[in-house]
């Protein structure tokens, strides 16, 4: 069940940029998605993010931190999974909860979408250990766009068993 509405999340942010480029006189179209390799243009003031979006993002960001483990060695395939399904379960969570005004929303989908992407082929490939990049780049987006109070902080020091037990 997990997996369709993650399918579903990724498809309507997908179906909202087809549809926005399709007609640009829709009321929706900043809903359109910048393409993975070109992040929108940052606001001249970065918007202030919603309680989920500010919660997700900061779940998603710890799981990516936690896949430089991965990256390194010092974590089990299994493990990358999933960290990479928490990636995917906070972006899902943020598709359904955030309600955010049409430029910010547009340039979260710009992040989100493929943030979701990385994470989702590393599910389906863990031996495609170059796509945990693609996630943190996709996530060093976010304080260009949004001011999110803390954001800067380091993340509570956790050490977490990195192979199966």
């Amino acid at each position: 069940m997990k997996s369709v509405n993650t399918v579903l999340a990724l498809a309507c942010g997908l179906g909202l940029a087809v549809a926005a480029q399709a007609s640009p006189q829709h009321s929706h179209e900043s809903h359109a998605a910048p393409a993975a390799t070109s992040a929108a243009v940052a606001p001249a003031q970065r918007w202030t993010p919603d309680a989920p979006l500010s919660d997700g993002m900061r779940r998603a960001h710890a799981a990516v931190d936690a896949l430089r483990h991965y990256e390194m060695g010092h974590m089990s395939a299994p493990m990358a999974v999933d960290r990479a399904t928490e990636v995917e379960d906070a972006v899902t969570y943020m598709f359904a909860n955030c309600k955010l005004s049409a430029e910010p929303d547009a340039a979260l989908h710009g992040i989100l979408v493929p943030l979701m992407s990385a994470a989702q082929t590393l599910k389906a490939d863990p031996k495609k250990v170059s796509v945990v990049a693609d996630m943190r780049a996709a996530i060093a987006h976010y304080p260009q766009y949004f001011n999110d109070p803390g954001w800067d902080q380091p993340a509570p020091a956790t050490h977490e068993m990195h192979d199966e037990p």
